[in-house]
């Protein structure tokens, strides 16, 4: 794999599966990882879910010889959204990588996904 070295990343969703698999491998190429979520270890905004959070992740993607940094964001909410563009934009002065992997449209339906396509989902 390519040296992802000096590289400014963002996974969003990445407390576990898919977006926890991203952040790792890119730690492991090393890159600076902003690992997003809304899972720590101080509390969860899904307490059913809370055994995973941003804090281990980012811990793994250090230990794997990147920089992993953890930061609380619920990416429905667009202030907090903003803020952690701004914090990434302050701390490093740029973004090399957006892997955009949060996903909230299960919380509407606790069942399942609301039928129909996305495109006609609510925002």
């Amino acid at each position: 794999m390519k040296s992802l070295q000096g590289k400014i990343v963002v996974v969003t969703g990445a407390s576990r599966g898919a977006g926890r698999g991203i952040a790792l491998v890119l730690g492991e190429a090393g890159a600076t990882v902003y690992v997003t979520g809304r899972s720590v270890r101080d509390g969860s905004s899904r307490p059913e879910l809370s055994a995973t959070t941003i804090d281990d992740t980012a811990e793994m993607v250090t230990a794997r010889g990147g920089v992993g940094i953890p930061v609380r964001c619920d990416h429905t909410n667009d202030q907090e959204v903003e803020d952690l563009f701004t914090r990434v934009a302050a701390e490093q002065g740029r973004l090399d990588i957006l892997v955009n992997n949060v996903w909230g449209g299960y919380e509407k339906d606790p069942n399942g996904l609301i039928p129909g396509p996305f495109w006609e989902q609510p925002l």
